[in-house]
């Protein structure tokens, strides 16, 4: 175990002459794209002028940023271990908990660790498998793992394919980890436009799987417009081969291709135009969802799994640029969305993007049943400006379980990782972080952590180069989470903490 003492960051970065560039070429550039969706690959690394790249290397010799690949963090965060990458060399993604396991996503399969000793964790298998994101989950003996890039065939041999070719396979892959040092595939769902990302309804009997995916053409036989809806999955627990789909809810009806979703530009300029959803956050115990969807934000009702009901639909198209994901606080009377601005590819944490964009939106739930709405309240971005050699932007997080209190963790990519306070919806705050320096001072290349989450006393973060991280925070507000123990962990699924 190796700890690193926390580097003062005197000032403000304030690399502003390349950001404002990047700024107009944000907003001029029409829908902005999710994570970028490379097929199988890391994207490439992105050129910056020579002159960024002497601002960066300018501000890490003053100290206004740590240097290349450096930890640092806040006082209340403790760096456990870092387990580098192994045998999946690709883009590190989604993670999933299940007592004392772990398991992350990785564009090229997933990797499951033994956790019961969080300082050191145990690879206990890894299962190659081609096709991006390889968003994951777990409920009971199943594993379920999204495949968002146009494939061969459904298997986990299957190389890579142009979508416009009939043949071509995207969608969800379901396993048996009853024995988890060999996980079994055990059943493929292909899904229209594929699975970007999923989102898990369980019950005793069955599954219920919501796929989200986006961005159909014409050219595509399986994945044309309109696309304005979700793709359910029932999948039963004891025969997961029958998995199919039941049903495809539209969520923005409207005419014609379009749909009623967000048109984009260039009615919204730099805002993502709706042809589908990107991801979905369920919370079961209250028979609520919220759909981060591209251009749109939405509160719907799950009560009928297979017949999920928009109760409430809204719109930034100041700020926003890509509704990306959702985490309900505990009362379900709030709602942060993430703004992923640059789809994730881009430097969009510094002082010429502002703290507006690129950020979390905090929304208060208000009224009751059907009439309830979704109520504007402030952004939040971490407050530690970074380099313009770093994809910077609001990410995966969760909930840090305190009662009267909604704390949560949330990755950055190379922002790191932020513990921050919601609590008052108007006024939120950061109380700790962890971060590494940029892993290029010449060109922006894609890393850092692509999910956070809180489970069991731990931060778990997959950084997307750098492998997973084990964090611990120390401090009294965060504290009183210790004593809460979940069996399982799908962050898209939220617990009832408390229940």
């Amino acid at each position: 175990m190796t700890l690193y003492s926390p580097r003062t960051r005197r000032r403000r970065l304030g690399v502003a002459t390349a950001a404002v560039g990047l700024l107009a070429a944000l907003l001029a550039a029409g829908p902005v794209s999710a994570t970028p969706d490379p097929g199988d690959k890391s994207s490439a690394p992105k050129g910056v002028s020579k002159s960024t790249e002497a601002e960066v290397e300018k501000a890490i010799s003053a100290g206004d940023i740590p240097g290349q690949d450096e930890i640092v963090h806040s006082d209340n965060i403790q760096h456990v271990t870092n387990i580098p990458k192994d045998a999946l060399p690709g883009t590190n993604s989604d993670l999933a908990f299940q007592g004392k396991y772990a398991f992350a996503g990785n564009y090229d399969g997933f990797r499951v660790f033994d956790i019961s000793n969080p300082k050191a964790p145990k690879t206990v298998a890894q299962v190659l498998c081609p096709g991006s994101q390889n968003d994951i989950s777990v409920s009971g003996n199943l594993l379920f793992l999204s495949t968002d890039s146009s494939r061969s065939d459904d298997s986990c041999a299957s190389t890579t394919q142009p979508a416009t070719e009939k043949s071509s396979w995207e969608g969800m892959k379901v396993f048996d980890i009853s024995d988890k040092k060999n996980p079994k595939y055990v059943s493929a769902v292909e899904t229209a436009c594929g699975s970007h990302t999923h989102t898990l309804v369980p019950e005793k009997k069955n599954v219920y799987v919501y796929v989200s995916s986006y961005s159909p053409s014409a050219t595509f036989p399986d994945c044309k417009p309109p696309h304005d809806g979700i793709s359910v999955i029932k999948v039963p627990r004891k025969a997961p081969q029958k998995a199919a789909v039941v049903n495809f809810p539209v969520l923005f009806p409207g005419d014609g291709e379009d749909g009623g979703g967000n048109p984009g530009g260039p009615t919204n300029p730099g805002v993502s135009k709706t042809t589908g959803c990107h991801d979905i956050t369920v919370l079961p115990s209250k028979d609520l969802a919220a759909g981060a969807c591209m251009g749109d934000g939405i509160l719907f009702s799950i009560a009928d799994p297979e017949n999920p009901k928009v109760i409430d639909q809204v719109q930034d198209n100041v700020n926003f640029a890509f509704w990306h994901s959702a985490t309900f606080n505990q009362k379900a009377n709030k709602v942060v969305f993430t703004d992923e601005l640059g789809g994730g590819g881009a430097a969009t944490c510094n002082e010429a993007i502002g703290p507006d964009r690129g950020a979390d939106g905090i929304y208060d739930i208000t009224g009751k049943g059907d009439k309830r709405k979704l109520v504007f309240k402030s952004y939040f971005k971490i407050p530690r400006h970074q380099a313009d050699t770093e994809n910077c932007v609001a990410h995966n997080g969760s909930l840090i379980p305190v009662k009267g209190k909604d704390l949560m963790v949330q990755a950055w990519y190379q922002g790191g990782v932020s513990v921050w306070d919601f609590t008052d919806s108007s006024k939120p705050k950061e109380i700790g972080y962890f971060e590494r320096g940029p892993l290029t001072t010449d060109k922006i290349t894609t890393g850092g952590s692509w999910s956070a989450y809180y489970y069991n006393g731990y931060i778990y973060s997959n950084d997307i180069a750098k492998g997973f991280d084990v964090l611990k925070v120390n401090d009294a507000r965060t504290d009183p989470a210790k004593k809460i123990r979940l069996g399982e962990l799908n962050t898209q699924t939220q617990p009832d903490y408390f229940g």
